[in-house]
C-alpha cells in the first residue's frame, strides 16, 4: 500500500518536472515557447533620465555624445511639452530610450469656468502680458454682477457692465476673440499665440469666466517646429558626427 503511493508520488512529479521544461510549439506556421525566456548575451537597457528643459537635453548630448550615444540617435520632438532622445534598432528590432524632457506648463483649464477671483489668478500666472490680456483683467476685474445675461449673446459677442470710476458704470463690448499667449512648451521657446473665445457667465456667486480655444490646435504643429529648429541650432555641428536625426 505505502509502496503504491510512493510510485504514484514519484509520478506525479515526474509530470510536474516535465511540465516546467520550455517547449516549442508551432501555431500558424510561427513558434512559439511554452515559456517566458531571456537570452543571454542580449544589451542591457538604460533607465531613461527625466528632465523638463531642452537646454539639459542638449548639455546630455554635448558632453556625453561620444560616451553614451550609440551608432545612430533619434531626437524625436513627440509633443509641444515631449521630446525624447532614442537610439536606432538593435538587433532585436528595439529602441533604447536615454532622456526623455517633458516641459513644466501651466495648468490653466481652457473650457471651464472659474469665478472672478480664480479666473484674474489664472491669467496672471499662466500667460505673457499681451494687450488683449490686460483687456480681459480689465473687464473680469472690474465686472457688475448679474449685468451679463440683461444683453444680447449671439454665442459669441457679449456686452456686459463694468465699473469706471467710484460711482460710474459703463457698458462694454466683451473682446472676441481674444489673442492670448498661455505658457504651454519649454521655457527656450517663444510662447505661440492663439485665438480664444471669451465667455462670461452670471453664476449663482457671482460672474464666471472661460476661454475657449479657437484655432483647431495649429498652434501645436508651429511649436514643434519650432523646438525642431532650436535643437537644429544648437546641435548643429553634431548632427552629422553623431548620426543623429531630429523628427517632429
Amino acid at each position: 500500500m505505502l509502496e503504491g503511493l510512493t510510485e504514484a508520488l514519484r509520478y506525479i512529479m515526474d509530470l510536474k518536472e516535465e511540465s516546467m521544461k520550455p517547449q516549442t510549439i508551432k501555431i500558424d506556421g510561427k513558434d512559439y515557447c511554452t515559456r517566458n525566456l531571456k537570452r543571454y548575451h542580449t544589451c542591457d537597457m538604460a533607465d531613461a533620465l527625466r528632465i523638463n528643459t531642452l537646454t539639459a537635453l542638449v548639455d546630455y548630448i554635448k558632453g556625453k555624445g561620444k560616451d553614451e550615444l550609440r551608432q545612430s540617435t533619434i531626437i524625436h520632438v513627440v509633443s509641444p511639452a515631449q521630446v525624447r532622445l532614442i537610439s536606432g534598432l538593435f538587433d532585436e528590432r528595439v529602441r533604447e530610450c536615454l532622456i526623455e524632457s517633458n516641459a513644466i506648463v501651466n495648468e490653466f483649464q481652457f473650457d471651464h469656468y472659474y469665478d472672478q477671483e480664480r479666473f484674474l489668478i489664472e491669467l496672471q500666472a499662466n500667460f505673457l502680458e499681451t494687450e488683449d490680456l490686460l483687456k480681459l483683467k480689465q473687464v473680469a476685474g472690474n465686472i457688475q454682477a448679474g449685468t451679463t445675461a440683461n444683453y444680447d449673446d449671439d454665442g459669441v459677442s457679449q456686452k456686459t457692465t463694468i465699473k469706471s470710476g467710484i460711482a460710474n458704470q459703463t457698458d462694454v463690448i466683451v473682446p472676441n476673440p481674444v489673442k492670448l499667449r498661455p505658457y504651454r512648451t519649454f521655457a527656450e521657446i517663444e510662447q505661440p499665440e492663439s485665438s480664444y473665445v471669451f465667455r462670461i457667465s452670471d453664476g449663482s456667486r457671482g460672474p464666471e469666466f472661460k476661454l475657449v480655444e479657437a484655432d483647431g490646435g495649429l498652434w501645436k504643429h508651429v511649436v514643434m517646429t519650432r523646438i525642431k529648429e532650436y535643437l537644429e541650432y544648437e546641435l548643429n555641428f553634431m548632427l552629422e558626427e553623431h548620426r543623429i536625426t531630429i523628427i517632429a
